[in-house]
């Protein structure tokens, strides 16, 4: 089974996807370690990612998802998949793959993303995120203003039997 996070940068997935993989003795993975330096550096300058930049990025993410698949290896990914396209294109309709999205409010994201250091996403494009994002149907959600062991344990029970 592959586990992957979703949502708006700064909603957790690194810290949440880290504490969950530990959890499981799974690997993890981080969705922005597969993006091209064009797309990093476009970030950093503060300019949003546009689908066609998008494109290599989830080629790259589903052929790195259909490996693991392949190899019949379960993992937990990181990973923004703000449209149901990209979410299609990462996982279809594959009973391997579950999202999961870690939902929260606009104010307390961005509270989050003033205070990281060291990365390339600039907080002052959490509002294009969310004018992206397309809020998916039938995949958990979870609230992101608990505590991060109170998300993995969430996670976990989304997840259930899958996992055991």
């Amino acid at each position: 089974m592959i586990i992957i996070l979703m949502g708006v940068s700064g909603s957790g997935k690194t810290t949440i996807g880290q504490l969950l993989a530990q959890d499981l003795g799974w690997p993890f993975s981080d969705g922005d370690d597969f993006h091209p330096q064009a797309n990093i550096d476009k970030m950093r300058q503060g300019i949003p990612l546009t689908d066609d930049d998008r494109d290599s990025w989830l080629t790259a993410l589903r052929h790195y998802i259909d490996t693991l698949l392949d190899n019949r290896q379960s993992a937990v990914l990181a990973c923004s998949a703000l449209k149901q396209t990209y979410r299609d294109r990462l996982g279809g309709n594959r009973s391997a793959i579950c999202f999961i999205y870690l939902k929260g409010d606009y104010a307390l994201i961005r509270q989050r993303l003033q205070k990281r250091q060291g990365h390339f996403m600039n907080a002052d494009l959490l509002a294009s995120q969310f004018a992206t994002l397309e809020e998916p149907e039938g995949v958990p959600a979870i609230d992101i203003a608990q505590e991060p062991r109170a998300i993995v344990e969430s996670i976990k029970q989304a997840v259930g039997a899958t996992i055991g």
